[in-house]
């Protein structure tokens, strides 16, 4: 039996519901044991991988970890995965090699991004990366056989703070750009927000080291990234979840998004896991929170061919 003291479940069912591999670079596994080589390529196509650069340690060069369910597998679900790390770093061998393991086990294509951040960038440069990585990811859809209306978002942490940026900023495209890319719509179709920074101006609340990292002290910022703040009807269905026992990030940050999405009328679903720390690092706490999404997904169709 599960033992949650806390066990939000707030759910709002407003859901209606060539090649480009030539130029793939290979992961450097030899610098992270834990890091398969899966296809490492640019989010930005204008700016490649230079040789020789370490990708696994050079905030410069925004990349995109391809993970692929097995042949035959697939969904058609895709998911871009935005680990944490306070924007001061990225989480690529624990958040994001075990959710992409998650994600491919279930059928679905994990886009993992390692996006620049702090100290060399700030705010906006995470959210233009992530932004161009579902672009990315929609306008190869026939290559890695997804359908470009099944694309979600996945976040942890800082990169659920930057997932809920995205959420709640809509870029749809503009379709009067001379870039191709640029035409592509970057509203994913849902989200999954693991432990996610939120607001930046509930002072009791904030993640003091991924607000300092992201807006550099520019206080007129805060508002503007609090993103419980932004949540509209165009925000995609949402699910959240938060360990009751987290410290560096308190649960509030996710109770807050949610009671936004409530009052916007988005789907949302909450779950507050009583014995959950920041980063689920107990196993049984982690499995028991990628159960939980796996039945939101299957109950949404994002798991359905």
């Amino acid at each position: 039996m599960k033992t949650r003291a806390i066990h939000c479940l707030l759910t709002f069912c407003t859901l209606a519901a060539c090649n480009f591999f030539g130029s793939l670079c290979l992961a450097q596994s030899q610098a992270s044991a834990a890091l398969p080589a899966v296809p490492r390529l640019p989010i930005w196509p204008a700016v490649p991988i230079p040789a020789g650069v370490d990708t696994l340690g050079d905030p410069a060069v925004p990349t995109v970890d391809v993970h692929l369910p097995a042949p035959g597998k697939g969904n058609g679900t895709a998911v871009v995965v935005l680990p944490g790390g306070g924007y001061g770093g990225v989480s690529m061998d624990f958040e994001g090699e075990h959710s992409s393991r998650f994600l491919t086990d279930n059928g679905i294509a994990a886009f993992v991004v390692r996006y620049r951040h702090a100290p060399r960038f700030h705010h906006p440069v995470p959210l233009q990366d992530a932004l161009q990585t579902i672009r990315w990811v929609r306008s190869r859809a026939a290559e890695f056989h997804i359908n470009p209306n099944r694309v979600g978002l996945m976040g942890f942490s800082a990169g659920g703070h930057l997932a809920a940026t995205v959420i709640t900023h809509i870029d749809r495209g503009n379709p009067e750009a001379r870039e191709p890319l640029a035409r592509v719509s970057a509203r994913p179709d849902f989200a999954i927000l693991f432990y996610p920074v939120i607001t930046f101006t509930e002072e009791a609340f904030v993640h003091q080291g991924s607000r300092k990292n992201l807006t550099a002290d520019q206080n007129e910022l805060w508002p503007e990234l609090s993103n419980e703040r932004k949540v509209s009807k165009d925000t995609p269905p949402v699910f959240l979840i938060h360990g009751g026992k987290d410290k560096g990030v308190p649960p509030e940050n996710s109770m807050m998004f949610a009671e936004a999405c409530r009052k916007a009328g988005v789907s949302v679903e909450l779950h507050v896991l009583s014995q959950g720390e920041h980063a689920f690092r107990d196993e049984a706490i982690r499995a028991e929170a990628y159960e939980d999404v796996r039945h939101w997904l299957d109950r949404n169709g994002w798991l359905s061919n």
